[in-house]
């Protein structure tokens, strides 16, 4: 090798050297002057949060509960439970569009489930027809070959 070539790497590896060394104090100083008590003080907020959301989502249990209860039974299954539908709607207008927004999605996700099982029942059927052919042309062979 020549001297510039060894001069070369040398001065490759110290660039790379400091601008690790760069990196490294940087990391070092956002980890040193990020304050514990910012996350702390974080931190409540998203529990007091997540409470009304638990409590939210506590009808959706018990309405989840109560149509698995109606389904062992063996009567016709609820989608809807009826304390749903007989709710006021709230005054505030914001609340009011969400809670119309949020019964408009489960609507579509119904609509949308609804003619998924009628496609499957209409394929099943099929496939029940097919299945009906196929024993018929095997007992036929079956009926020739003796």
């Amino acid at each position: 090798m020549t001297l510039d070539q060894r001069q070369n790497s040398k001065l490759l590896m110290g660039i790379i050297a400091g601008l690790l060394a760069v990196v490294a104090i940087f990391l070092a100083y956002q980890w040193i002057t990020s304050s514990q008590p910012k996350h702390e003080l974080e931190q409540p907020v998203a529990r007091a949060a997540a409470k009304p959301a638990a409590q939210a989502l506590s009808p959706t249990a018990e309405t989840a509960a109560s149509t698995a209860t109606v389904a062992s039974a063996d009567a016709p299954i609820q989608l809807v439970d009826e304390s749903l539908l007989k709710q006021d709607v709230p005054k505030n207008a914001a609340l009011a569009k969400e809670e119309i927004a949020k019964l408009d999605d489960i609507q579509t996700q119904l609509n949308d489930q609804e003619k998924m099982l009628k496609a499957q029942h209409h394929d099943a059927d099929d496939l029940i027809e097919l299945k009906e052919e196929q024993i018929k042309l095997l007992e036929a062979q079956l009926a020739q070959a003796q």
